[in-house]
């Protein structure tokens, strides 16, 4: 959420992120609703004041009639700041829900555009060559055991899959690496809840209900089914005041994500690319304004170390502004390359980071002080996934698939999966 005493201030700012987002929004509306809720709450201040110094005033020895009036204009005042609150909660529930549609501003790097308006900044590893027909993931899965689609859709519907053989292997061994080499960056290791309140989902810039939501709700409960672990590590710190010293704060949450997925089709969007549930080791950072920046790139840098180690081709993407989020000020994706994706491989996206400044942090009211100050700031908040493993899976047998049917384990990975590669059965 941005603050609503710079609405004004930063309108044209603001108009230009609604526009290079592509989203419709009365920006001057929610500067006019904000701007009757702050008239009005000068004039609930100004009636307590008048109230205030009323109720002093009785403290001294009054006559009867005196005392009459005196007690009359009381009940007068009190209705009168009874009557005032109301109108500002009322114009203050009038005001958040144009107010939590407002985007974050966006950093003047950014490129504009569409989904495919990106800027490529860098690429990791060599496209593979074959001297075979390499196979997608889910001939793979099959040949070689890894995963039961079918079944799965009779227990809980398309979209599902149960893991077998290495690939459960995979499963855990890629959740133990990423969470080892995020802890020698300095990220401290938690494990979350899967499920969160709608308030808190909110809060992170995910929306609990509607058409449009990608977050399962579960019935007769005041609770959702998690996407990202972004939303309960962000949530860990909700209503908390940190001392300056006490940032930044790095965390690497492990959580199954669950996501509707609503509207993905096609066969880009089949086997594990694209799926209902599946387990992430996420990072996230709380640290100050002016260290969000270098932190953004800090996460960066541990997920393509991560992706380097697993000798998977990657590509650094700049994520244009229609692709943005409403929380994110800034986002890279980490796409790899996959040979069973399209026709002749292509480009899928494997990982990203966004700095969110202090978007999420205003609303979960997450603020730190400074040394030898008074004031409280809001903390800027980060997020990057250091590895989904289904993706992660989906990549490591495209691009480490051999002409016999194996497929090799990187040596990073082998000690955390106790194979070094996956026989034909």
């Amino acid at each position: 959420m941005l603050d609503p005493r710079i609405l004004s201030e930063k309108r044209d700012e603001i108009v230009e992120s609604c526009r290079k987002r592509q989203i419709s929004i009365d920006v001057d509306a929610v500067i006019l609703a904000q701007e009757r809720h702050s008239a009005l709450l000068t004039e609930l201040n100004e009636a307590n004041r008048r109230r205030n110094e009323h109720q002093k005033a009785g403290k001294r020895k009054l006559e009867p009639d005196e005392r009459e009036q005196h007690v009359a204009e009381g009940r007068r005042l009190k209705d009168e700041v009874a009557a005032l609150e109301a109108r500002v909660r009322e114009q203050e529930g009038a005001l958040q829900k144009p107010l939590r549609e407002l985007p974050n501003f966006i950093h003047p790097d950014t490129p504009e555009g569409g989904e495919e308006d990106f800027r490529e900044l860098r690429r990791s590893g060599e496209i593979p060559s074959y001297d075979f027909e390499p196979r997608d993931h889910l001939a793979l899965c099959e040949t070689l055991d890894l995963a039961d689609f079918e079944r799965a859709a009779k227990v809980a519907g398309a979209k599902f899959y149960y893991l077998k053989n290495e690939a459960a292997l995979l499963e855990l061994g890629l959740q133990r690496f990423a969470l080892e080499v995020a802890m020698q960056a300095g990220f401290t290791p938690v494990i979350t809840m899967d499920l969160a309140r709608p308030d808190i989902v909110e809060a992170l810039g995910f929306s609990p209900r509607g058409e449009e939501t990608q977050i399962y709700s579960v019935a007769d409960h005041d609770l959702c089914l998690v996407g990202t672990a972004e939303i309960t590590l962000g949530g860990m710190h909700a209503d908390t005041l940190f001392d300056e010293d006490q940032l930044p704060i790095k965390l690497a949450g492990v959580s199954h994500c669950f996501r509707t997925e609503a509207g993905a089709h096609g066969r880009e969007s089949k086997g594990l690319y694209r799926v209902h549930q599946f387990t992430k080791v996420e990072l996230f950072a709380f640290t100050r304004p002016e260290d969000s920046a270098a932190m953004h790139e800090e996460i960066l840098a541990v997920e393509e170390c991560i992706f380097q180690a697993l000798e998977i081709p990657y590509r650094v993407i700049d994520i244009a502004s229609g692709d943005l989020g409403a929380p994110a000020y800034r986002k890279y994706d980490l796409e790899a390359w996959m040979p069973g994706r399209g026709e002749g491989g292509d480009w899928g996206e494997i990982t990203s980071t966004s700095n969110c400044t202090d978007f999420q942090a205003r609303r979960l009211r997450i603020r730190f002080r400074r040394k030898d100050s008074k004031k409280n700031e809001m903390v800027h908040t980060l997020n990057g996934t250091a590895v989904s493993n289904a993706r992660a899976i989906l990549a490591l047998l495209e691009v480490h698939q051999r002409a016999d049917g194996s497929v090799a384990i990187p040596k990073a990975l082998q000690p955390y999966v106790g194979r070094e590669v996956i026989e034909p059965r």
